[in-house]
This record gives structure tokens, C-alpha cells and sequence, in this order.
């Protein structure tokens, strides 16, 4: 697990910073808002390309809700989390979303540090298998054999050893290929692939793209304390601008929250600004979401909580899959000072 997760560290690093060369903005970038007050310029990243799932940051910048804040926002298509902490931790994006897990063992693991989570984008994890009626998977153990393809340093790869010996798979006999998010699914379509890595949330664009029913396997239904998305920055500018993540935190989060409210709304906005969008299965992908993003017990918990219990059951999990080495903490990984609270 961790030889392999050295191994595509190099491959995703390289992958982010070719994603947002050029696009960067400098902490001294301002522009004047409509009241006058300098904007502070951000560059975004979604967790993973342009799909309806990171429809929220693009409704943000619509509706306003980062100028508001104080922002300039360019919003630029992530390659996953392998791809992501690389471009944040170098400075060239500031914010940007990642799976949890897959943070965890980036950094418990040794290929990443001086990156922080400062709230939680879904309280479940939304990793998975996908694949489409006809493939031989309707089961875990039917993986076996089979072929998949996923975005090197992707959560859903990094995991699956993980999965598999809690599921009961023998991961060496599972083939992975190289994928790249944005074409992921028009592989499975063709084809060359059993299965991807994926969220989810992706199944009504997997119908829509490969024009069969799509199949599933959630990892949340083996490990289900397992936190799914969340919003990070450098450590840097969190202990420098503590303020700034809040403000940027909160008009995120207020983007998300107005974006599962109305998600046809969203899909249009996600629409105007990508074009290859299709409209119906973004809804559809946030309107799955929605579960996600709050609680499972439906206690109303304010949306981008962070549960530090949960999260140490997490790094345990890992550590006895033999996916983490021993003494991690939750507070390595989430500053619970700037994470919104319940």
C-alpha cells in the first residue's frame, strides 16, 4: 500500500502542476469590487474536473457569495486528491477539496504535509466502483479478474487495498490503468475498462455518457465512519490569514448549501460556465449529494462540521488495514479552530 502510493505520488504532483500552471493568484492580486473594496484574488480547484458534484464553488462565485466575502475567484478542474494537496501545498491554488481519507494517507504515508482541512464538504464518504450492467460486478468479490481505471494518487485507488481486505477481495488480482477524471467515464463507455474509480454521486452522468445502468459498490458500505470530502489550504495561509479561511469557508459552504436548495438552479449555473455540462445529470448528482453533505442520523449539524472522534475512528480503521503507520492525530490533518462548529 505504501510502496504504491509512493509510487503514483511523483505522477500526481506533476499532473497538478501542469493543471493550474499560469493560473495562480498571488496573495498581493486585488481587484475592486463593486463597493469599491479590493477583492482578494483565489484560485479554486474542484476535487475532481467539472461535474455537478463541484457545481457549488461556480454557484458561489454567481450568486456573489465570494465577492461578498471579499474574493476574486478562478475556479480551475482538480485531478483528485493526488492532484489537488500537490497544487495547494505549492502555493499555486489556494483552496481546494480532497477526500479525507485519501489526505489521511498522503500524509500519514510521508508524500504530503503543510496542508490543513478546514471543513467538511460531506460528512460520508462518497468513494466507489463503478461500472455498468453487464460487467460481471454486482458483488466485491466479483472485482477479482477484472480491470479498472482511475486517476493515479485518486482516493478511490489509494483506498482500495483497504477496501478489498475489509471486503474480502484479493487486491493482487484487481488490475488498475491510468485515467484521467474528465474521460473516466467515456472509457467505461468504450469499453477497455470493467470498472472506475468514482464517486457516488456519478452515477446518473455514467448512464447519461454509457447509456446503460449503472452499477455501484460504495466503500461507505464497508467502511462507513470514513468522512468523504473537504475543503483544504496551506498550512501557511491558515496560520497567517486565519480570517481569509473563514471568510472563503463560509461563502464556499454557502454556495453548497444554496446549490442542494436548488439544484436545477445550480446545474444551469455549472452549465453556463462549462460547456460540455449536461444539466439533468448534474442535478441528479447534487440531489444525491445531499444525503451526504448532512449528517446520516439527521441531527441538523451545521453543514462543514468536523468530529474529531470520528476522525481518530478513521485513522484507526487505516492503521489496521496497515494503510497508516501508527500515531496519527486528527489535529496533523484539520484545524478544528477554523472548522465551522455545530
Amino acid at each position: 500500500m505504501i510502496r504504491f502510493a509512493r509510487t503514483v505520488a511523483a505522477a500526481a504532483l506533476t499532473t497538478a502542476l501542469a493543471l493550474v500552471a499560469g493560473c495562480g493568484g498571488s496573495d498581493s492580486d486585488a481587484d475592486a469590487g463593486e463597493d469599491g473594496k479590493a477583492l482578494k484574488k483565489v484560485t479554486y480547484l474542484t476535487s475532481f474536473g467539472s461535474f455537478g458534484r463541484d457545481a457549488y464553488a461556480w454557484v458561489a462565485k454567481d450568486k456573489g457569495f465570494f465577492e461578498e466575502a471579499g474574493f476574486d475567484v478562478r475556479i480551475r478542474p482538480g485531478q483528485g486528491t493526488g492532484g489537488v494537496i500537490p497544487a495547494i501545498v505549492s502555493g499555486q491554488a489556494q483552496f481546494g477539496p480532497i477526500d479525507l481519507t485519501g489526505g489521511l494517507l498522503h500524509m500519514g504515508n510521508g508524500q504530503a504535509k503543510d496542508f490543513v482541512a478546514v471543513a467538511a464538504i460531506q460528512q460520508r464518504t462518497m468513494a466507489a466502483i463503478a461500472t455498468t450492467e453487464g460487467n460481471g460486478i454486482a458483488a466485491p468479490k466479483d472485482l477479482e479478474g477484472k480491470r479498472l481505471a482511475d486517476t493515479p494518487g485518486s482516493v478511490v485507488r489509494n483506498l482500495f487495498p483497504t477496501y478489498a481486505q475489509l471486503a474480502g477481495v484479493d487486491a493482487d488480482k484487481v488490475t488498475w490503468v491510468n485515467g484521467e477524471a474528465q474521460t473516466l467515464m467515456g472509457t467505461l463507455a468504450g469499453g477497455s475498462v470493467d470498472g472506475i474509480g468514482q464517486f457516488v454521486v456519478g452515477k446518473p452522468t455514467i448512464e447519461a455518457v454509457t447509456k446503460k445502468k449503472a452499477v455501484l459498490l460504495p466503500y461507505s458500505d464497508v467502511i462507513p465512519d470514513l468522512y468523504g470530502n473537504v475543503l483544504i489550504t496551506s498550512k501557511k495561509i491558515a496560520e497567517q490569514d486565519p480570517e481569509m479561511v473563514r471568510r472563503f469557508t463560509a461563502a464556499l459552504l454557502k454556495g453548497l448549501e444554496y446549490s442542494l436548495a436548488h439544484s436545477k438552479e445550480a446545474a444551469e449555473i455549472l452549465k453556463r460556465n462549462v460547456d460540455t455540462t449536461n444539466p439533468t445529470a448534474a442535478a441528479a448528482e447534487l440531489e444525491l449529494m445531499a444525503a451526504y453533505v448532512t449528517p446520516k442520523d439527521g441531527s441538523g449539524t451545521t453543514i462543514g462540521t468536523l468530529d474529531s472522534g470520528r476522525v481518530a475512528r478513521s485513522i484507526k480503521i487505516l492503521e489496521g488495514a496497515g494503510a497508516l503507520p501508527k500515531g496519527m492525530t486528527p489535529e496533523q490533518i484539520i484545524d478544528f479552530g477554523l472548522a465551522p462548529k455545530a
